[in-house]
């Protein structure tokens, strides 16, 4: 690429940029403030300027009047009342120029002079003592303002006496204007540069953030920006750092999601692959078979319901669960959940029961609020130990919420676990895992880890919070409660 066309490329991001943006606005009204102040300055200056011109002229009238002769050869006027740039025409009642002094030629200063009178006769101020200002140009190019006004005598109108002055003979109009335009040209300018740097410096936070954007991937979300500033910009970097840190520990629950998963799934198959390859390495007897099946069909088991479960989480996460919302008696799910489960439940030697069981509605799915209860009530079958082995499960209301409770009188759960109860995969005890030829449910059958989550979910997009106590060597109790929906 020329050097021409990286220019132009730098122009164009330079043009589309915000900071330009802004300056560009900044400028923009900056201009329109300037352009009206110098319009209000301009106007009350030259008003005031004419006032002035106007009161001098109109001084040097009555000066004129008071010391003027007529003489049949003109007018006399003192000398130091007119000054060199002024005119004064006496006109006599013909219109004929009777006197004339100044720097514009009689026939000039008398036609100036008639305009004047004309228009002051259109205003009807014709009348004696008359006062008429008109602004004229005159050679050379000079804006002169003038005042007439009539002479008389005793035996009437004897003339018309008209005394102009140039309206701006120090410049001062071309100055103000000058000063007004430039100064205003000079304030944009600074205005510009400094608006510019201004917008550049606020503007560098997000420069930063968007640098650090470009350099972060998926596999390094470790960065931050750590901005210290409390303005706009520091929130916006501080949100930013709060993503990634989100985005970084969904990263992270998603590879050890994988990960976990993949070694849930590896330990089964290696076993199904293991008692394949033993029945058919030679003859065994209908025993052996029988027993290699069985722990094929065990493994097969297990990996089915962990597939389900692990689609069902994938359903939940990506918003792909639809759940038929509708008044549901808790009391009827615990029932359900107790009629379905009592055979695993003697299998394992576990007493199921329940306790009060009111009337307690709320608004859900019951497929999913059985399920959820069900997990509860399998962990506690899984995991409840020792001679009188029993879980138990209740609902109630209380306060406007309802709840669904399930105790068991295991060994209980250390309070450094309790924290991860409901993550995926998770297991207190790391040595309880699935074990060859176990059947789901079964006591000696750690499970896949994921019941709790899927508790959890479930218990969440029904506007309900799960809860957990426990103490080691008397139990656990979880306990479920929700919006109770009154009728």
């Amino acid at each position: 690429m020329s050097r021409l066309a990286r220019l132009w490329e730098r122009l164009i991001l330079l043009l589309r940029s915000v900071r330009f943006r802004i300056t560009l606005w900044f400028t923009f009204i900056l201009a329109l403030i300037l352009a009206a102040f110098s319009a209000f300055v301009y106007y009350n200056q030259t008003r005031d300027i004419r006032g002035e011109a106007q009161f001098r002229l109109q001084s040097k009238m009555a000066a004129i009047e008071l010391t003027m002769r007529i003489t049949p050869n003109g007018l006399l006027v003192p000398q130091g009342i007119l000054q060199d740039t002024d005119v004064l025409v006496f006109l006599g009642p013909d219109g004929k120029v009777i006197a004339s002094y100044g720097p514009i030629p009689a026939e000039e200063a008398a036609q100036l002079a008639t305009r004047a009178l004309e228009e002051n006769g259109e205003r009807g101020n014709s009348s004696s003592g008359f006062v008429s200002w008109l602004e004229a140009v005159a050679s050379p190019k000079t804006t002169y303002i003038f005042v007439e006004v009539p002479i008389t005598n005793l035996s009437g109108e004897i003339g018309l006496l008209a005394l102009g002055s140039p309206l701006d003979p120090y410049g001062l109009y071309r100055r103000l204007l000058f000063t007004l335009l430039a100064g205003s040209l000079l304030t944009l300018v600074i205005a510009l540069v400094g608006g510019f740097w201004l917008a550049d410096r606020a503007m560098r936070p997000v420069k930063t953030i968007t640098q650090t954007a470009h350099t972060i991937s998926e596999t390094d979300l470790s960065r931050r920006l750590n901005m210290k500033s409390k303005d706009e910009l520091g929130q916006l970097a501080g949100t930013f750092d709060a993503m990634l840190a989100r985005l970084q520990a969904a990263f992270e629950r998603q590879r050890q999601f994988v990960a976990d998963a993949s070694h849930e799934l590896r330990t089964p198959l290696t076993i199904v692959n293991l008692e394949t390859s033993r029945a058919l390495a030679s003859r065994r007897s209908a025993d052996e078979y029988e027993h290699a099946l069985t722990v094929i069909r065990s493994e097969n088991d297990f990996m089915s319901g962990l597939v389900n479960d692990l689609l069902m989480l994938a359903r939940m996460d990506a918003g792909q669960t639809v759940m038929e919302r509708a008044e549901v008696d808790l009391s009827d799910v615990a029932v359900e959940t107790v009629e379905r489960l009592a055979p695993l439940a003697s299998r394992n030697g576990v007493i199921l029961e329940t306790g009060d069981l009111p009337e307690t509605y709320v608004l859900g799915d019951r497929q999913y609020l059985v399920q959820m209860v069900s997990n509860l009530v399998e962990n506690g079958i899984k995991y409840t130990t020792g001679s009188d082995k029993r879980v138990q499960i209740e609902t109630g209301a209380d306060d406007a919420q309802a709840w669904v409770r399930v105790s068991d009188n295991g060994p209980g759960i250390a309070p450094e676990h309790l924290p991860h109860l409901f993550e995926r995969f998770y297991r207190v005890d790391k040595a309880r895992t699935h074990q060859p030829g176990d059947a789901p449910g079964s006591e000696s059958s750690g499970g896949s880890g994921l019941g709790l989550a899927i508790v959890e979910w479930i218990a969440r997009s029904h506007g309900g919070e799960v809860h957990v106590e426990s103490t080691l060597g008397a139990g656990t109790t979880f306990e479920v409660r929700f919006k109770a929906n009154k009728e």
